[in-house]
């Protein structure tokens, strides 16, 4: 059995990481931009194109892991460890699939344009203002979750690697040979 992921899902596990950052850094960023500008209009579209492809590259690494076994962690970490790793990947893959969903789904009923890589996406042909406001505030309410699962991945990472000594870090790391 292989004791790294596969180059595939590497190369998709950093890129989540670095669209993650784009689209959580365009919405951080867009208080700086005057509302109906054109930088703010470029947060929002870098936003909105940034969680779609998040949705994306989920769901391809989804597909990959039911595609590919997890490599062993060594030395083997114990159940409960196993079990909170388990719970935190799965809370990650719901959120970082339901997120974008969300948002999508949100501009679709609102009706109005809206545009992912500059390109104008379709819109309801009967707009649905309260579902879209709902959406949209589940989507508000949900995002900074993402926050707090992304920290609590990375410092799990960083501990199995510094203290419990395992490979779990050296299993997804790009650099790491083996």
């Amino acid at each position: 059995m292989p004791h790294k992921f596969t180059s595939s899902q590497i190369f998709l596990h950093w890129l989540t990481l670095l669209l993650l950052t784009i689209a959580y850094a365009a919405m951080e960023l867009r208080g700086f931009a005057q509302r109906g500008s054109w930088q703010g209009f470029t947060l929002i579209v870098t936003h909105f194109s940034a969680g779609s492809l998040v949705l994306i590259v989920m769901c391809l690494r989804l597909w990959l892991r039911l595609r590919h076994r997890t490599p062993p962690i060594y030395p083997a970490p114990p159940r409960w460890q196993t079990g909170l790793a388990h719970l935190t990947h799965s809370a990650i893959y719901l959120l970082f699939i339901a997120l974008p969903l969300i948002g999508i789904a949100s501009r679709y009923f609102r009706g109005r344009d809206w545009w992912l890589f500059g390109v104008t996406m379709p819109v309801a042909p009967l707009p649905d203002m309260a579902l879209s406001t709902t959406l949209s505030h589940w989507h508000v309410v949900l995002a900074p979750l993402g926050y707090w699962l992304i920290g609590l991945h990375a410092v799990a990472a960083l501990a199995h690697h510094y203290f419990f000594k395992d490979n779990t870090l050296l299993r997804i790391s790009p650099f790491h040979q083996k």
